[in-house]
């Protein structure tokens, strides 16, 4: 399968990208374990903005903004949970693993969206949806799937 590339030109193209995936997962609803979204890029390579556009996506109210310090935020929406992770400040893949990411990943209502997928990448599922970001110019940037 060939890749997925997206060019957004600002932040608001970026979350667009983001809702637009979340559409399209919202649609399989067969599901044996939890949908996860691998998310790898840079500090500020649009990762979050993305996430953004997802939560949209999903029908989320709330305001979202990175988990960087608490590190794993849940959004309850309709017949699905909405995990967004982010592993920036995490030692390895045991410090998620202590926050119950096992049992959340065999949980099929949920759909998990991790930033710095990389850190934990071999606790994550093998058919995970990688996404990576580049940048491309100050608002530039490139979302490969």
């Amino acid at each position: 399968m060939n890749d997925l590339e997206i060019i957004t030109e600002n932040e608001k193209e970026t979350q667009k990208a983001g809702k637009f995936l979340a559409e399209e997962l919202f649609k399989k609803t067969s599901r044996k374990k939890a949908a996860v979204i691998a998310l790898k890029g840079e500090l500020g390579s649009g990762k979050t903005a993305f996430v953004k556009g997802m939560a949209q996506g999903f029908g989320v109210k709330e305001k979202i903004i990175s988990p960087t310090f608490v590190v794993l935020k849940k959004y309850g929406i309709k017949n699905i949970n909405f995990y967004h992770i982010d592993c920036y400040r995490l030692v390895g893949p045991k410090d998620l693993i202590d926050l119950d990411f096992k049992e959340i990943i065999n949980d099929s209502e949920n759909i998990i969206a991790v930033e710095w997928a990389e850190r934990v990448r071999e606790i994550l599922p093998g058919n995970s949806l990688w996404v990576k970001f580049e940048h491309w110019g100050k608002n530039k940037r490139k979302i490969i799937i």
